[in-house]
């Protein structure tokens, strides 16, 4: 069984970026998507600011045969998954029949679809509603069209936890890849940003109802307000570093390490699931909590949430131990998405030594434990990257990513 596995290809698409070298520079210059919500009229709504992922010209090129049948965040989910694997130089076609598998999380499915079909229902009949209602909607859509598009018969899943479920995906696909899978595409794409999921994510704990696009998301910050929703996410293409050795691919780093926890109080007042997993993601690596170079943390926003992972960073690494970086105050929390961006993130850190910073925040405006990266970019040799994520409802999960 085969242990050490790497990735090849990679692709994201982000509020503030569609395509991998896009998102990163947009990262780097600490440029935020968070604006009021312009896909719909949300005046009455108590969320009022999102993270929307503009039209691009790639979206032009999308089958056309397709667009009947899949939800907006599909496509790009397809478009994502397609380009990861040219970055990994494999044809999907040259594979074995069963030599590569998918797992794309997803906790919302295409919730726009299911939504504008339920408005034909109640609004001219049953007759009208698309029978691919039946799929689109579904949790598991993203990695089933995925499969589908590229002939990717081989072992597939949905890992369900909310933004702990990109990290957990990835985890599923490196388990996969150690067994024997060749190649497995792994990630996680959600968005809720249409007025029936807004409504949902409206009455969510922790959520900002602030107005401020510049003040709205603020991790670690003493007066923020809670997350703003986005949308989103990321893919990537896991195999054995033998099989990439063997193919002359580009290796962008290891999944060195990973482990998930569950914690039926998330805010800190006795739960410490999110320290149980980055102590098994360590374990799993074979790490010590000092070769850890810099955390991308799941920031959620909310102070008793940001106050809990400090006392969880601290606990790791002491205060002010490490670097911690939170691409999300720039994109939103895109739940499944979320964290699979972050480990994209953490790769392109540890390729070109820079962590992007959260911009128009004060040093002295953070908890004094944590080495928020505000500002500018923070240049410096990194090697090894923890990513952390916590999903609605108690999911806990860590990743430990390598340079290689």
């Amino acid at each position: 069984m085969t242990k050490d596995v790497v990735v090849t290809g990679a692709d994201t698409v982000a509020p503030n970026g569609v395509g991998l070298e896009t998102y990163w520079a947009a990262a780097l210059k600490g440029v935020s998507a968070i604006q009021p919500i312009s896909r719909f009229d949300a005046t009455g709504y108590p969320v009022r600011l999102a993270a929307e992922i503009p039209p691009s010209d790639a979206e032009s090129a999308f089958p056309r045969k397709l667009l009947p049948q899949t939800d907006r965040l599909t496509q790009l989910a397809m478009m994502c998954a397609d380009s990861a694997l040219a970055a990994a130089e494999i044809a999907p076609a040259e594979l074995p029949e069963f030599g590569a598998g998918v797992a794309v999380s997803s906790a919302s499915g295409g919730l726009e679809f299911g939504q504008r079909q339920l408005q034909q229902l109640w609004g001219t009949g049953w007759e009208s509603v698309s029978p691919y209602m039946s799929f689109a909607w579904y949790y598991a859509v993203n990695t089933g069209q995925i499969s589908i598009r590229n002939a990717l018969r081989g072992p597939s899943g949905v890992v369900v936890s909310e933004q702990a479920g990109g990290l957990d995906s990835i985890a599923f696909a490196r388990r996969r890849v150690r067994r024997g899978t060749p190649v497995m595409l792994a990630g996680g794409f959600d968005s809720v940003l249409c007025p029936y999921g807004v409504s949902t994510v409206s009455v969510a704990t922790g959520v900002s109802r602030g107005t401020d696009p510049e003040r709205a998301f603020l991790p670690f910050h003493s007066s923020s307000s809670g997350f703003v929703p986005g949308e989103g996410g990321a893919v990537m293409v896991l195999e054995s570093r033998a099989s990439a050795a063997e193919r002359g691919a580009t290796v962008l780093g290891s999944v060195a390490g990973h482990a998930a926890a569950f914690d039926p109080d998330p805010s800190g007042s006795g739960g410490d699931g999110l320290a149980r997993a980055a102590r098994g993601a360590l374990a799993d690596a074979g790490l010590p909590a000092g070769a850890v170079d810099v955390v991308f943390a799941d920031a959620a926003g909310s102070p008793e949430l940001d106050r809990a992972e400090a006392d969880a960073l601290t606990g790791l690494f002491g205060a002010g131990g490490v670097p911690v970086s939170t691409p999300k105050a720039l994109v939103g929390r895109l739940m499944s998405g979320g964290s699979a961006l972050d480990a994209v993130t953490a790769l392109l850190s540890l390729r070109d030594g820079l962590v992007p910073p959260v911009p128009g925040v004060a040093p002295d405006e953070v908890d004094p434990r944590v080495d928020l990266v505000v500002g500018e970019p923070r240049g410096g040799e990194f090697r090894t990257a923890l990513v952390l994520a916590r999903g609605h409802g108690g999911f806990a999960s860590a990743m430990v990513l390598t340079a290689p």
